[in-house]
């Protein structure tokens, strides 16, 4: 009987840095076995496929598409068909782990139940490095995904998560789309207690990262300019 083949989980850089400095060297000869693909944007993942490997033969692989918009409808059935025929697939996000804050987690639940080895390789995850380099506690948190846009409903949210941190210690961390980062800091900011701790962390592993934790009393003094359009994690604790 054949054996089933294995979903490899592949991590992507979090930016057009060295991938060297962001992917083991394993994980490269991982992919350079690989013919058969999910993807986010298959645009993005041929551009992170000839970077890692220039000779890599990109024409005779085949790729399928899962982003949020085809992940309810996203057909896992060829896929699984492939896999337990026991041909090797790629789960690759946009950018940083599949599956967190990523749609995959269809296609890795459909293999979980067909008895297939999921194997989840090491990378850069932006909300896992923008606790650490936080100060917040890192034993209990909660990510939130995006925050709602209606003004009422976020100010509400805020309050929520807030209460979250005040009443058990629980970090909060959620991300936004980057041409609304100063409207979600300037929220926290006239929402949230003075003594609250916001860590805003911005272009994680790229040469411009910039990581700043302080108090709300110091971010209502501060520039918030510099945040216009930088892929950003916002991180709600307590010191």
């Amino acid at each position: 009987m054949q054996s089933p083949g294995r979903l490899y989980l592949l991590p992507t850089p979090l930016g057009d840095n060295s991938l060297t400095e962001i992917i083991p060297s394993y994980n490269i000869q991982i992919t350079e076995t690989l013919r058969y693909f999910v993807v986010e944007q298959i645009r993005t993942a041929r551009r992170f496929l000839r970077k890692a490997i220039p000779t890599f033969p990109i024409d005779d692989c085949m790729f399928w598409e899962l982003n949020e918009h085809t992940s309810p409808l996203f057909n896992t059935a060829p896929v699984i068909d492939l896999l337990l025929q026991g041909k090797h697939v790629g789960l690759m996000s946009e950018a940083g782990l599949p599956c967190v804050a990523d749609p995959g987690n269809t296609l890795v639940m459909a293999a979980q139940k067909h008895g297939i080895t999921i194997v989840p390789l090491v990378g850069p995850s932006s909300l896992l490095m923008a606790l650490m380099a936080s100060g917040c506690c890192g034993q209990n948190f909660a990510f939130n995904g995006y925050l709602p846009t209606d003004k009422t409903l976020l100010i509400n949210k805020i309050k929520h998560l807030e209460g979250l941190v005040q009443k058990y210690g629980q970090t909060q961390i959620f991300i936004e789309t980057p041409y609304r980062n100063i409207a979600i800091a300037e929220a926290l900011i006239h929402t949230c207690s003075a003594d609250r701790i916001l860590c805003i962390a911005c272009d994680i592993t790229l040469p411009t990262m910039d990581i700043r934790s302080m108090s709300i009393a110091q971010w209502r003094k501060a520039d918030l300019s510099y945040l216009h359009k930088r892929p950003a994690v916002f991180v709600l604790g307590k010191q």
